[in-house]
């Protein structure tokens, strides 16, 4: 064993405790690899930092960019709307219909741009329904790995396979474009059924960055309690209306707002004021104390829904909220009344509770005179509240959520990523350019200002996969992989066409965790083909087992699909190994069960 082999696998070592205890964050360990690595001689100044440029990386930034495009168009609304109409708020319906979409769309477009293409529609879905990002991230990202097993063209080492095999054997026969679809249809059915029946053991429950939890912080909810909870109420045939909400005295009698009314047949009003009117089979949708807003059904005969049906989109989380605004000594509002000044008509927002001198006011609150230091609790959309946080006179306590909707970008969003797909697809571009040219698509188009494009980019995920790069290349360049792949296959001797296809799967995997999958296909595709040889095994499948096992990446943050889920599920390392060690067994047995069955081992 060598010098450089030995300094090697000390970094890996090295590598490996530090995501698995977690002594720094996981991109400080992507740059101690580009420092330690040319310093030790074990690569050169340039490979070191090549992982920056390299074409995962650069098409990663790109495809976060389009990403952030077309959420900022509200596209991705569209498309959360679409598949919550079906998978309603189960969350093992959403996490299957969410992971098996991405899983398909990984089919035919690499698997960390799929995935960062549904990242955006996957924490709306979750704020929407309240189900902690963490419990579908995951699961998308091992699906969007899996599907790109489904095709040829699914994965790196896939697309490499063919040309790889040559290396071995010049004449061998190539694999056709959906030679590992059984295989990769089978392994997409493993892992769903895995986490539906396992994964309320084997997934974190944190929020991870994009915390669903309704329309209220949680620092405003322990100030104002209740007030502040939405409730959906339907008018029967029998209320005697039509009566204005001046009539119904519902501020001052039970302390409620009414927000939303909804007529059948007819726009609904949004934020009505006191001459709108209530008619019998209306739908109003109200904020208020439990207990209250029940007394008021009851008065008026009125029936309170389980859930938000009518409203559910529009006072969705992802669409509206709740926010403090603290009053200034400057502010118009100083010594005035929100009704004198119309606050709600003019501002798009509706005040629901005053809160002052370490006392909450909700009852008749329009016509109070305010004070400087008064903090107005209120409620509406986000993007009234990003042109509220601009007014002087306020001050916001927290940063809004949500952004202002461009809907009329929505076709130049739209039309840069067909036109990435299309030179993908249909010139056969290289990964990184296509995408960069869809990028910057958005920025000509004015979807994205060019800082906001900085912005959206995760740049902890680049720097991690910018370091892991340059420990594949030392890896591989000072021969320590070959040479465990070696004394691993020459211990075993003669065994089984099965054993040893196993064994290539197990070694594979390995591999590719420490290594990039690319690296571990060149390296491992002609030596598993040798063996197959020797073995009397055929070597096409020795190498389609190779190939395939690339994507067996689940228990350590190493894949980029992994890295990029990290901070927006809130993962650490042990959440990986805990999630992915079942998943890394079911993966084997799965893959070689297939393989076995339709290439009749």
């Amino acid at each position: 064993m060598t010098l450089p082999i030995l300094l090697v696998m000390a970094v890996l070592v090295l590598a490996i405790l530090l995501f698995i205890f977690e002594w720094v964050r996981v991109d400080v360990v992507g740059i101690l690899m580009m420092i330690i690595l040319p310093l030790l001689g074990l690569v050169t100044p340039k490979e070191a930092i090549s992982g920056l440029s390299s074409n995962a990386v650069v098409s990663i930034i790109a495809v976060i960019i389009i990403g952030s495009g077309l959420d900022k168009t509200g596209a991705m609304n569209s498309l959360a709307r679409l598949l919550l109409k079906f998978a309603g708020k189960s969350e093992s319906r959403i996490m299957v219909l969410i992971s098996g979409t991405v899983a398909f769309i990984s089919s035919f477009m690499q698997n960390i741009g799929a995935a960062a293409l549904f990242l955006p529609a996957t924490k709306r879905i979750c704020r929407q329904t309240n189900i902690p990002v963490s419990r579908i991230l995951m699961p998308m990202g091992f699906c969007a790995i899996i599907g790109g097993c489904i095709t040829l063209i699914g994965s790196s080492p896939l697309i490499l396979l063919n040309d790889v095999m040559k290396i071995a054997q010049p004449d061998v026969e190539p694999f056709g474009l959906f030679a590992v679809t059984p295989i990769g249809l089978a392994l997409i059915v493993a892992a769903l059924l895995y986490f539906v029946l396992f994964g309320r053991f084997v997934l974190p429950s944190g929020q991870g960055d994009e915390a669903g939890g309704g329309s209220m912080s949680q620092l405003l909810q322990k100030t104002y309690n209740d007030i502040g909870t939405l409730y959906e109420i339907e008018v029967p045939d029998s209320f005697e209306g039509p009566k204005t909400l001046e009539d119904l005295d519902i501020r001052r009698i039970f302390f409620s707002t009414v927000l939303g009314i909804a007529s059948k047949g007819k726009t609904s009003i949004s934020l009505p004021g006191f001459s709108d009117v209530v008619n019998a089979r209306d739908t109003i949708v109200a904020e208020g104390p439990p207990d209250l807003i029940a007394k008021m059904a009851q008065s008026y005969g009125w029936i309170i829904k389980d859930d938000l049906e009518v409203f559910a989109e529009d006072l969705s989380p992802n669409n509206f909220g709740t926010m403090e605004a603290f009053i200034t000594p400057r502010s118009e509002l100083v010594g005035n009344t929100m009704r004198n000044l119309s606050f709600r008509n003019k501002n798009g927002v509706s005040p629901v509770a005053v809160f002052r001198e370490n006392k909450t006011f909700v009852g008749d609150i329009s016509t109070m005179i305010l004070k400087s230091g008064d903090a107005l609790l209120l409620q509406g959309p986000w993007e009234k509240f990003h042109y509220l946080k601009d007014i002087p006179g306020l001050v916001l306590s927290e940063d809004v959520q949500g952004e202002i909707v461009r809907k009329d970008k929505v076709k130049f969003a739209v039309g840069s990523l067909v036109l990435a797909l299309i030179m993908i697809l249909g010139f056969h571009v290289q990964l990184s350019i296509a995408l960069l040219t869809g990028a910057m698509g958005m920025v000509l188009t004015k979807v994205l200002s060019i800082d906001e494009a900085y912005d959206s980019v995760d740049w902890m995920t680049v720097f991690l996969l910018g370091g892991l790069i340059p420990l594949g290349i030392a890896f591989e360049k000072s021969g320590a992989a070959r040479l465990i792949a070696e004394t691993i296959m020459g211990a075993m001797g003669t065994v089984a066409p099965i054993v040893l296809l196993t064994v290539i799967a197990i070694l594979t995997s390995f591999f590719t965790l420490v290594a990039s999958n690319v690296g571990a296909t060149v390296l491992m595709v002609p030596l598993a083909m040798n063996m197959a040889i020797t073995a009397g095994a055929d070597p096409r499948i020795a190498a389609l087992v190779v190939g395939v096992a690339c994507s067996n990446t689940f228990v350590l943050p190493t894949h980029q699909v992994n890295a990029l889920m990290m901070r927006p599920g809130g993962y650490k390392t042990k959440d990986y190994f805990k999630a992915g060690a079942g998943m890394t067994i079911l993966y084997l047995v799965v893959m070689m069960a297939s393989i076995a069955l339709f290439y009749g081992l």
